[in-house]
């Protein structure tokens, strides 16, 4: 077989392989060798089939076979005695003519391949990079403060309705009633709230449901009906306030603290308050630092990709999943993504970062107590996390997300032992805006 490459630039190159006959001839004969062993045809015992009826019937299969053999070996020779750093794999080139697939007949193939760029470069203390310092202010603390107590509330008993409160309600429509409807009224649509608010127990008004609930779903549930019943009820319904419950904060007493955060005393519980926003602010300037990094070392790497190819193998190798189109539109982020992992993979093999299984288990437990904690559980006993955490981790997208995750947090801590860290105090306001 002859090979014959023509390099169009640094990352792309084009390769033709000339396949005579002689080069597939023997590799053609044992496939079909190999029908002829396993061919099952009437008349015939098994591995006795005349060889003339196995080519008349595997004789083109056995040929494509056989050239796709040779083709795909000459391919893998040439890659690995030339060293390519190979993106993705070959494809057909785009003017590869059809060919005749008759025995005996010589065949040429023209494929594109593309290299990937070799990652080379230093860093040291002369590299400089922004860290945001947070300033923790009184007002964010009385913010997580209210916060943290109204989300350990309770609802009560109320006078008159606020925005905040909820109603529960009888809806009338002739001889159909429905009671004891919780109706949320932060959940009535703007325009129709103001009759809601400020009802009492006992109040009755008339009300347009389809107005006063726009979302579907919630209407149906609210008339205890099938979403596909809305649409033929009358929309007016005469509504009876049974009663208002209004949301009422947790109140400052030694069983809030305790719930909240283990502790007993309105001091300790500051403290708490104090020392979760710190860390909430750490995580975000941490996360601040790892993308404005993110951005210093492409920028640095100076990486170049064979962008054309690229687009082309993601994709063929997608099969249809996406268009062109579709690939043009996310194709900015996609790039930087795909840069990136080249840009982490030489860092983290040049500063000789190791992802544990501990590794991944504390950032999945990590995960899985964010979770809890969004649903007001603050103590989750360790084997509960852990036990979680692992679920997450035997997920396959889960789990390559988190390994994700913890690949970048252990490159950019081993980039912020090298470099120096821009230290910037900001507010939290300023950090917001930070784009």
């Amino acid at each position: 077989m002859k090979l014959e490459q023509n390099r169009i630039d640094d990352l792309n190159l084009e390769l033709t392989l000339a396949v005579t006959a002689e080069d597939y001839a023997d590799s053609r004969k044992k496939k079909l060798n190999d029908y002829r062993k396993k061919a099952e045809i009437k008349g015939f015992r098994k591995g006795m089939v005349p060889m003339s009826l196995v080519e008349k019937m595997y004789g083109q299969s056995a040929l494509v076979d056989a050239v796709n053999d040779v083709v795909s070996e000459g391919l893998n020779n040439f890659i690995h005695e030339n060293n390519l750093r190979v993106l993705g794999e070959p494809l057909p080139s785009e003017d590869q003519p059809e060919a005749e697939w008759v025995a005996g007949n010589d065949f040429t193939f023209k494929f594109d391949i593309a290299e990937n760029p070799e990652v080379s470069f230093e860093l040291s203390k002369d590299d400089e990079i922004v860290y945001y310092t947070i300033t923790v202010t009184e007002a964010a603390k009385k913010e997580m403060k209210d916060n943290l107590l109204k989300q350990y509330g309770s609802l009560e008993e109320g006078k008159k309705a606020k925005e905040d409160d909820f109603i529960i309600v009888d809806f009338e429509q002739g001889e159909t009633k429905v009671e004891g409807t919780y109706v949320a009224l932060r959940n009535v649509a703007e325009a129709a709230r103001k009759s809601f608010v400020g009802v009492k127990p006992g109040d009755v008004l008339d009300v347009n449901v389809n107005e006063a609930f726009e979302n579907e779903t919630d209407r149906a549930s609210m008339l205890k009906v099938s979403k596909d019943e809305l649409a033929t009820l009358d929309p007016m319904f005469r509504m009876t306030v049974k009663n208002v419950k209004t949301f009422v904060n947790a109140p400052l007493t030694e069983e809030t603290f305790e719930k909240i955060f283990g502790v007993k005393t309105e001091e300790e519980f500051d403290a708490k308050i104090e020392e979760r926003i710190r860390a909430e602010y750490a995580q975000e300037a941490d996360f601040r630092f790892s993308k404005d990094a993110k951005t210093y070392l492409l920028e640095k790497a100076g990486v170049n990709v064979a962008e054309k190819f690229l687009k082309r193998w993601v994709f063929v190798v997608n099969e249809g999943k996406f268009t062109m189109e579709d690939i043009e539109k996310d194709w900015d982020l996609f790039i930087v993504d795909y840069k990136w992992q080249m840009v982490r993979n030489y860092l983290m093999n040049k500063y000789n970062v190791k992802i544990e299984e501990a590794d991944l288990l504390a950032s999945a437990k990590g995960f899985a107590a964010y979770q809890f904690a969004m649903y007001g559980m603050n103590n989750v006993p360790e084997e509960q996390l852990e036990a979680f955490a692992k679920n997450i981790l035997s997920q396959e997208e889960q789990g390559r997300r988190i390994l994700d995750q913890v690949e970048n947090e252990k490159t950019f801590a081993a980039v912020r032992e090298v470099v120096t860290l821009k230290k910037k105090k900001i507010s939290v306001d300023k950090f917001r805006e930070l784009k």
